[in-house]
């Protein structure tokens, strides 16, 4: 079935600079029980540039086992190099992920034909339904439409995760065939009304039930009540991008009890007056008790 729904793009907890798995773990199980539908691990959320291959194996190998089926692994496994990206995303076969995501080679800044040949590069030495990243705001490269079609167009592509801000190129992107995951937790409603099937979402690190509500509302088109939850999403991604992410989704989730607020440097932990702000908004709206 293609990835779909509620996804979350999950934050690695850290016990000083070693990765908390036990703190993982509980957290994955409760995103589960709370209605996700799928878990990214290693994206840009979790860190994943900070990580050595040694570490991204072994999260990724730990996230397969621990969840043990019961939702799709889309494992992070991309890079700006491309040998880089195709060991990753073997990698993640070996270890039983669902599928893979990839993102667009960032630095290098490769043109259209450049990143085509990076992705059928990739597709060649991997079976693994792929999801390609586009996030314009980190890579400094666009993946047009039509490029992101003629990758499809090789086979293995499930969707293409959006993370460009641009409506006009969602709807060039369906029109063209293609399966879309919104990458903006707030624009996940207006995607999901033009034929997204479902969201990558940082917010889900720590308010999953509502996400999950939100794309089952937009799926079954009810949309005054996909309307209702989009306000509410709207306000928790504001508060969750106030800084650079993940640094306000990994504070949330610590409030939350599920990992210390731990990150790797260059990443600092939230500053005021951010911080209350951050979480007064989660109290306001039930996330954690006032």
């Amino acid at each position: 079935m293609p990835f779909h729904g509620a996804i979350v793009a999950i934050v690695t907890p850290y016990d000083g600079e070693a990765v908390d798995f036990p703190a993982l773990k509980r957290h994955i199980d409760w995103l589960i029980a709370e209605g996700i539908q799928g878990i990214v691990p290693c994206g840009t959320t979790g860190e994943s540039a900070t990580f050595t291959h040694e570490e991204q194996h072994r999260v990724i190998g730990e996230v397969v086992q621990h969840v043990a089926g019961r939702v799709p692994v889309i494992a992070g496994a991309g890079s700006n190099a491309t040998k880089e990206a195709i060991s990753l995303a073997q990698a993640a076969e070996r270890l039983g992920a669902d599928g893979i995501l990839t993102i667009t080679p960032y630095y290098n800044k490769p043109n259209q034909e450049g990143m085509f040949q990076h992705f059928k590069a990739v597709r060649e030495c991997c079976r693994l339904p792929m999801v390609l990243y586009n996030v314009p705001s980190r890579t400094g490269v666009n993946l047009l439409p039509e490029t992101a079609a003629r990758v499809a167009a090789l086979g293995g592509v499930d969707a293409i995760k959006d993370a460009a801000a641009n409506l006009d190129q969602t709807w060039e992107q369906l029109r063209l065939g293609l399966g879309v995951l919104s990458g903006d937790d707030g624009l996940t409603f207006p995607m999901m009304a033009l034929g997204a099937r479902g969201v990558i979402s940082v917010v889900a690190n720590f308010a999953p039930r509502l996400i999950r509500a939100l794309c089952d509302a937009a799926a079954r088109g009810d949309l005054a009540e996909a309307r209702r939850l989009h306000g509410t999403v709207v306000e928790l991604t504001k508060a969750a991008f106030s800084d650079t992410n993940p640094i306000p989704a990994k504070c949330a989730v610590a409030a939350l009890g599920f990992c210390r607020e731990a990150y790797r440097l260059p990443l600092v932990p939230l500053a005021e007056p951010k911080r209350s702000a951050l979480l007064a908004t989660l109290r306001r709206h039930g996330i954690l008790p006032s």
